[in-house]
């Protein structure tokens, strides 16, 4: 399988609005994120969740996660990125809805859920990544994607928060995107 090609030569961090550019009648869809632990492998959730994977996948080819940081990472809960600032308070220029589905929760570590404000429409480009099963998160923020490769990538990334916190940060160094057909 292929890497869908990117549509843009540099990463470009802010838009009015993601382009549709899944079809997901058509195409299972999956991501390789790249990191500085090493490389994980997703399934997205193309049917379940379309407009966050769209978003999701627009923005990766549009580069927009490289040389993102790894801004919140809690041992035992989730590894957050996707914030070009690196604080937790930024975001690609656009908001949507949240997406949920009731067959689809928090159930298991390498669940990949979209992280927001209060806000139930103020998804953006922040994701989260889970280390084991947070029941708390169930049907208040949107699932689209489950870990199928690397795991031990994602364990690997430093901690920014309890006692194991490290001063250096991880970081995406690219986001691939493949689709194949149904």
């Amino acid at each position: 399988m292929e890497a869908l090609p990117y549509q843009s030569d540099q990463p470009v961090t802010r838009f009015a609005r993601a382009e549709q550019v899944i079809d997901p009648a058509k195409f299972d869809y999956f991501a390789e994120i790249e990191t500085t632990q090493g490389k994980i492998g997703i399934d997205l959730f193309e049917t379940e969740a379309p407009n966050t994977v769209n978003s999701f996948v627009f923005l990766a080819l549009n580069r927009y996660f490289e040389g993102i940081v790894f801004h919140r990472v809690i041992p035992g809960f989730v590894a957050q990125t996707g914030d070009p600032t690196g604080t937790g308070t930024g975001g690609p220029g656009y908001q949507f809805g949240l997406e949920v589905n009731p067959r689809l929760n928090f159930d298991k570590k390498g669940v990949l859920g979209m992280a927001r404000t209060m806000d139930p429409n103020s998804n953006g480009s922040q994701f989260f990544i889970t280390f084991g099963p947070t029941p708390n998160l169930n049907q208040q923020y949107t699932v689209f994607g489950q870990v199928v490769e690397g795991m031990g990538a994602v364990e690997s990334i430093a901690p920014t928060e309890g006692p194991q916190r490290r001063p250096d940060r991880d970081q995406i160094v690219s986001v691939k995107i493949f689709a194949r057909g149904k």
